[in-house]
């Protein structure tokens, strides 16, 4: 039987710090034009790979809604199926929300880049203009440019000079990039908000330096008609142990300031028993250290990319997070930013990974068993050898399908899969 929660039920959890999941299951770009500003993208055709790990509790309170699709009755059954008791529809969806005076918020990981726009007009983030810093450059100053996006995106485009290091890394590694303090630097990113809370890590770490934010990133860079590089590969040196230690003395005095509570192994394996509470266990070094050794029980989330993506981890607002690294600095970085987004039960695991029995690689993500039964498969040469007599289909992501599919490949979102196979059939088929 359909459950029905108010947008002022809903609204009550979020402000009076509830626990609650709001999963708004259409596709991504729908998502991105309209939707309230903690609700999470979780498209019915994804939930089978992603649900597991976003909402950890089987009883969490879990509420799904479209824009008058019918997708959100479809995501309830499929929850209660998985085993979630706890699941709702949001009474009147999209629609309803706006209509009961919620405000509606556009683009994806909405919350925080609110928070960064927040944080530049408080804390009045220092930033230069593109052509400011290629002045800068050109004139062979003494400065250095940190692009603070993922080493993905950095190596596609870069500022020319500019060295890899992900958000999350910068207090650690900035000592050894710019030891000395006359030295200024500069944090960009593609667009704005990762630029801005590099830049403001810096500052609230206390570093000597100069910092500033490029404004508006790489875009910005595009705009005022400056070149940039392609392919870079320049990323932070190996660790110091002078950087590693001025680090670990920034991040202590941050976390006085922030309010930052650390919690032993022996409290967080008592917390794996509760039942009540959702808890997330999150590792913020970057995905190759984790590879090389993690705790058991969690996962990878690179600190940068979980203050400015926190949506891609944590689906549960007001669930309980336990962030690990392995001398408390970027966990402490990381959770100091949380805190001031207004998650109120974050700690930092005391030892970090030390001391532990650890794992190595990958942690794949969680996905209920797969259906009984024998599933067929076909081989690309089999395939490319019957192409005029088989239709394929392709459930990959839109974005995934454009940069490249099998030839010949019809783009389906899986949820309208029934529906669609009828058009993906070639005349003349029954």
């Amino acid at each position: 039987m359909t459950r029905l929660v108010t947008t002022a039920e809903v609204r009550a959890s979020l402000i009076e710090g509830r626990e609650i999941a709001l999963f708004d299951v259409r596709e991504e770009g729908p998502y991105s034009r309209a939707h309230p500003l903690f609700a999470v993208s979780l498209p019915l055709s994804r939930i089978e790979l992603r649900v597991l790990d976003l909402v950890p509790r089987w009883d969490a309170p879990i509420v799904v809604y479209d824009d008058g699709e019918g997708y959100a009755a479809r995501a309830e059954a499929r929850l209660q199926q998985l085993g979630y008791s706890n699941v709702a529809q949001l009474d009147g969806g999209l629609d309803g929300w706006r209509r009961a005076g919620g405000e509606i918020f556009i683009d994806v990981n909405a919350p925080s880049k609110a928070f960064g726009e927040l944080v530049e007009s408080t804390r009045h983030t220092p930033s230069l203009a593109a052509h400011e810093v290629e002045r800068l450059i050109a004139d062979k100053a003494d400065i250095v440019v940190l692009d603070s996006r993922r080493f993905e995106e950095y190596r596609t485009m870069s500022i020319p000079s500019g060295t890899s290091v992900p958000g999350g890394e910068l207090v650690l590694r900035v000592q050894d990039l710019a030891p000395r303090p006359e030295t200024t630097v500069i944090v960009n990113c593609a667009g704005r908000t990762r630029s801005i809370i590099g830049t403001q890590s810096l500052i609230n770490a206390g570093i000597p330096n100069k910092v500033f934010a490029l404004r508006n990133g790489t875009i910005g860079w595009t705009l005022a008609g400056l070149e940039l590089d392609r392919g870079a590969e320049r990323r932070f040196p190996e660790l110091s142990a002078d950087a590693r230690a001025a680090a670990q003395a920034r991040a202590q005095a941050l976390a006085e300031r922030a309010g930052v509570r650390n919690v032993s192994p022996e409290t967080v394996s008592q917390w794996q028993q509760q039942s009540d509470v959702t808890l997330y266990l999150l590792d913020v070094r970057t995905p190759a250290e984790f590879e090389a050794g993690h705790l058991p029980g969690f996962r990878s989330a690179p600190g940068g990319q979980l203050v400015q993506a926190t949506d891609e981890w944590v689906g549960v607002r007001h669930g309980r997070i336990v962030l690990a690294d392995d001398d408390g600095v970027r966990a402490t970085l990381a959770a100091s930013w949380l805190i001031q987004m207004g998650w109120r039960d974050v700690h930092v695991l005391d030892g970090g990974i030390k001391g532990g029995h650890l794992e190595t690689g990958p942690r794949a993500p969680r996905h209920p068993p797969s259906p009984s039964g024998t599933i067929a498969t076909i081989t690309p040469q089999a395939l490319a050898a019957e192409r005029d007599q088989t239709v394929v289909i392709d459930l990959a992501t839109s974005p995934r399908h454009a940069s490249g599919h099998v030839p010949g490949a019809w783009f389906v979102v899986p949820a309208r899969l029934r529906r669609r196979c009828r058009d993906c059939r070639p005349a003349g088929w029954c």
